[in-house]
């Protein structure tokens, strides 16, 4: 069986990775619209941190993550500072998890939250769920492998080989 840490510890190698591989592109081409998901390459990489922070404040049942809009990111080092920000987040939940906690179902309604000041409201299946914080974070994972393989298009798109781990790293 496959323990959901390590599972965040590839996801965090592979984000590594691909952070490393931005340096190869030009701010224009990292910033340019590519009709996909979140426009850009640049946008793509930040919401799936943006992600991870919102399923962190409900995790955390707290309000932590400030959102920023795509354009304020104007650098590589603070996209750079984002990241680390996120996953020391991660290992800092992570590192006080205990196995009762991680097993322990949180009500998860309209774009997730128990967390009543979200704005952004997307259905979850319409309906109240309760979740694990193991399904959470298995979903976090997911979430990021679905946009990283919708890097590597925008990549070979680009001309530049995507970094590949593979699990395990």
């Amino acid at each position: 069986m496959v323990d959901v840490k390590d599972l965040l510890a590839y996801n965090d190698a592979e984000r590594r990775a691909f952070f490393k591989s931005f340096s190869k592109l030009s701010w224009d081409e990292f910033t340019k619209n590519r009709e996909a998901s979140f426009n850009s390459i640049r946008n793509i990489f930040i919401h799936t941190l943006n992600a991870t922070e919102y399923w962190l404040d409900i995790l955390q049942e707290e309000r932590g993550f400030p959102w920023r809009k795509f354009e304020e990111y104007e650098t590589l080092k603070e996209i750079e500072d984002y990241t680390q920000k996120t996953e020391n987040r991660m290992s800092t939940y992570l590192k006080s998890l205990s196995p009762e906690n991680l097993k322990k179902k949180r009500k998860v309604s309209e774009r997730g939250s128990s967390v009543e000041d979200y704005k952004h409201k997307v259905k979850r299946h319409g309906k109240v769920e309760m979740l694990t914080a193991e399904d959470i974070l298995v979903h976090i994972v997911e979430e990021e492998v679905h946009h990283r393989g919708e890097l590597m298009a925008l990549f070979w798109q680009v001309g530049i080989e995507p970094p590949v781990i593979g699990y395990p790293p």
